[in-house]
Formats: C-alpha cells, sequence, structure tokens
C-alpha cells in the first residue's frame, strides 16, 4: 500500500523559507512523477512542481527561482525548498505520485495517491 506524508508545513513572515518533505513509502516503479500541489484557502488545488525519474524538474511560473522540487532516492523522499515566500503562497501542500511511462502533467486528475497536506501560511 502506498503512503506519502508530508512535513516540514508551518507560519512565515513574507521573504522567508521553508523546506517541505514528503515521505513516499510502498511505492515501487522504474517510471513515475512526484509533484507538489497546494490548494490556496478557497481555490482549487494547484500544480507547483513536478520531478520525474530522470530528475527533470518543472515548476509553474509563479514559483520558479523561489521554489525547487528534489528528491532522495535513498530516503524515498521528496522535497520543496520554498524561498522568498510571499503571502499568496498560503495554502495546504499536498505530495502526490503516479506510475507512468510518459511526460508529467501538472495536472492533480493525472496523479493516483496523495498525502494529506501540509498547512502553509505567509502572513506579517
Amino acid at each position: 500500500q502506498v503512503h506519502l506524508v508530508e512535513s516540514g508545513g508551518g507560519s512565515v513572515q513574507p521573504g522567508g523559507s521553508l523546506r517541505l518533505s514528503c515521505v513516499v513509502s510502498g511505492f515501487i516503479s522504474s517510471s513515475y512523477c512526484l509533484a507538489w500541489f497546494r490548494q490556496p484557502p478557497g481555490k482549487e488545488r494547484e500544480g507547483v512542481a513536478v520531478i520525474n525519474e530522470d530528475g527533470y524538474t518543472e515548476h509553474v511560473e509563479s514559483v520558479k527561482g523561489r521554489f525547487t522540487i528534489s528528491e532522495d532516492n535513498a530516503k524515498n523522499t521528496l522535497y520543496l525548498e520554498m524561498n522568498s515566500l510571499k503571502p499568496e503562497d498560503t495554502g495546504v501542500y499536498y505530495c502526490a505520485a503516479t506510475q507512468t511511462s510518459s511526460l508529467c502533467p501538472l495536472v492533480k486528475e493525472f496523479f493516483i495517491y496523495w498525502g494529506h497536506g501540509t498547512q502553509v501560511t505567509v502572513s506579517s
């Protein structure tokens, strides 16, 4: 059974930094997509960044240059380094995973496995 468990959320001031972690267990695939999504208050869940088994990454325009997705295969852990945080980055952040032999679209319907989320609040 696949489990994804996020941690690292919290409250920070604008301009601050956080590092989110997602431990993935029970997920075995040589071809996969791992991603971070977020859901701002009162809004739909949206993609933030994605990484595949080759280390190819994509970040949405609003976080480019500020957020970085990465993974540590030895620790079965996905990360999201978030710098220069803005109030509009506030939301619940989810990690997601799916097996695939194709591209990794940053679309929530594409992902099968989800964590329960971790809250990030950016406020002065």
